[in-house]
Order: structure tokens, then C-alpha cells, then sequence
């Protein structure tokens, strides 16, 4: 199901959490979306390393600056840290974080990641009983990030229509910036 990426071809880039697999629920149906946008799409899989910043190691091999000329990350939870610290070294086009395990005290060499990308977003769940939502909030409050905060748990399956909108409005936003340059 991992599909090929082709060089100069927009890519979003998933990173899964800790609990889940390279295509859950969540990532399959942003997949679909990625795609119809015109995007192909890859999902690591991290299964079997706990480790976050082993996992971040692996994303940082798999991609180089050079590899895309527009390239997403997209992670959630431990996923969402991921992303996040790779986006330092990557600075993609766009960075798309549900319930991110960022600002975790002892989680992670690197607890407030800055965002290196040219677009960010947040979803995190009122109810995340994982990531409390305030440290998410003075997260995005000190890198001035669009923080959308959904009426879920850490999950966010409720509200899976919610987050596939805020995606493809995302991935629309950024094709309109990228058209522009």
C-alpha cells in the first residue's frame, strides 16, 4: 500500500503513533484525501521503535531536502513529535499535527520543536486524556500556529470529518502558495 514517490511530485509524508500502524484509520482516509489533491503518499512505519527520536532518525533517512519539490509531514500523537523535529532539518512546505506529543516534559530530546515549515496546523482533541490540550495551547501560542481544537479525546476518530476538512483545506492552501512562487 506504500506508494512510490516520483521526484518533483507534491508528497505528504505520515508518521503514525505509538499505539497505531503505518495505516490506521486516520492515515488512510488523509490518505485519500492527499491523493485526490494530487499528492502521492508514504507511511512509515515505525512499529517496534519507541523510542521518538529513533523514529525521527528513520524519517530523516528516508527523506532528504532534496527529494521533493513539495513535500507535507503529517504525524499524529508520537507521530505529531516526529514530524515536528524532522521538520527542522526537512523544512517542508507543510506541517499537519493531530494531538502531537510535543511539550511533554522528559518526552523526546526536543521538547519544543520549532515548525519549521512553510504552512502548520494543529488539531488536538479538548478531551486528549494523553496530551493535555493546555500544553498544546501555549505550544502554538508561542510559534503563533493555527490551533484547532475539536470537541474529542486524543484519538480524534469522532471527529475524523472535522480533521479530513481542515486536511484538504491544508493541502489546498498549500498548492495556492506553491502555484504563486
Amino acid at each position: 500500500m506504500n506508494d512510490t514517490t516520483h521526484m518533483g511530485t507534491p508528497l505528504v509524508c505520515f508518521s503514525h503513533g505509538k499505539e497505531s500502524g503505518p495505516w490506521g484509520i486516520k492515515i488512510r482516509q488523509l490518505a485519500a484525501i492527499a491523493r485526490l489533491a494530487g499528492f502521492e503518499v508514504e507511511s512509515i512505519d515505525y512499529r517496534g521503535l519507541d523510542d521518538p527520536d529513533v523514529r525521527v532518525e528513520k524519517l530523516l533517512e528516508q527523506r532528504s531536502t532534496e527529494d521533493d519539490a513539495l513535500l507535507v509531514l503529517a504525524g499524529s500523537s508520537m507521530g505529531g513529535y516526529v514530524a515536528a523535529v524532522a521538520a527542522e532539518t526537512l523544512k517542508p512546505a507543510g506541517l499537519f499535527l493531530m494531538a502531537p506529543a510535543i511539550a511533554i516534559p522528559g518526552f523526546g530530546r526536543n521538547q519544543d520543536p520549532v515548525p519549521a515549515a512553510g504552512q502548520t496546523a494543529i488539531i488536538h482533541g479538548w478531551h486528549d486524556e494523553i496530551i493535555p490540550p493546555a500544553l498544546i495551547i501555549d505550544y502554538a501560542g508561542r510559534h503563533a500556529l493555527p490551533l484547532h481544537l475539536l470537541d474529542d479525546s486524543h484519538r480524534l476518530v469522532t471527529v475524523l470529518p472535522a480533521v479530513e476538512q481542515q486536511f484538504a483545506l491544508f493541502l489546498q492552501n498549500i498548492l495556492r502558495r506553491d502555484k504563486q512562487r
